[in-house]
């Protein structure tokens, strides 16, 4: 006959440590290790954004001087404020923050990056045509941004954890910034999603594939972008919004080697195929 084993006799005076008592241990442990960890894991995956958008800026600057095409000029310029934004957070959250850090932190990566990543994808799917007619506007609406950031009137901010931006700034701000980064998130993903749909419908070849694949990792690493101030705003948790920036530029960058790898795989094609024909 088997049974369940008899529980041990509690000495005289004490009790077994069970879930409850040891909770208190459990939450000053992890509340000490959160003091000890976050900052440095804040700092990490900040520096890691800043590292991945300059070597992503780099990238399109780069092509843009051989290519001279207006979407790899307006990418470059929305990865630079990228960079520029997350290197901000970096100085933050690594020295403490002040207002002068926080309005470059604010302008640069909640406002301004993301239209100018959305002009990109407007030259892109529609051509140099409809991009010539949006650009003006977007750079009246970056001047406006920075003029009303640099000047509006804000509460102090200090120590190292990142400040929300319903906290700072009135409502002008952060109007602004839900109008360009809602505006620009909608653009960048509706064109990614439909031209990796469109390219998904041509099965004629691999290079179709792989573009869809490559617009579809753009459009998961705008998402993952854009879910950072959500969880940072909501929860709180710095270092889920630092890992949302490292992980989106990041997916994003994928994505922008996957699509110039199949550019560059179908000009080398093309070369091969002029050097087949014009070989007697």
């Amino acid at each position: 006959m088997t049974g369940a084993p008899c529980a041990r006799p509690a000495a005289a005076g004490l009790s077994e440590p069970g879930p409850e008592s040891l909770r208190p241990l459990v939450h000053r442990f992890t509340k000490l290790a959160a003091r000890v960890a976050s900052p440095g894991v804040v700092i990490g995956l900040a520096f890691a954004a800043t590292a991945v958008a300059s070597l992503f800026a780099e990238a399109t600057f780069v092509r843009w001087t051989t290519r001279r095409t207006s979407h790899l000029a307006a990418w470059t310029v929305a990865l630079v404020m990228f960079a520029g934004a997350s290197a901000a957070l970096a100085i933050g959250v690594g020295t403490g923050w002040d207002t002068g850090t926080f309005r470059v932190f604010y302008l640069l990566g909640a406002i301004l990056n993301v239209p100018w990543l959305a002009l990109g994808t407007l030259y892109l799917m529609f051509g140099t045509a409809v991009g010539a007619r949006v650009r003006p506007w977007l750079l009246v609406f970056s001047g406006l941004a920075a003029g009303v950031v640099l000047a509006a009137p804000m509460e102090p901010v200090s120590g190292r954890e990142i400040p929300v931006g319903s906290d700072v700034f009135d409502v002008f701000p952060r109007a602004l910034a839900a109008i360009g980064s809602g505006a620009g998130a909608v653009v960048i993903v509706g064109g990614a999603l439909w031209s990796g749909y469109r390219y998904a419908r041509d099965r004629s070849g691999a290079r179709w594939q792989r573009l869809a694949a490559a617009n579809g990792l753009i459009a998961l690493g705008t998402l993952v972008l854009s879910s950072g101030g959500l969880v940072q705003g909501s929860v709180g948790h710095d270092e889920a919004f630092t890992l949302s920036l490292a992980v989106g530029i990041s997916v994003i960058y994928a994505g922008f080697l996957v699509a110039e790898g199949n550019r560059a795989a179908g000009a080398s094609g093309a070369s091969a195929a002029a050097i087949v024909n014009r070989s007697p």
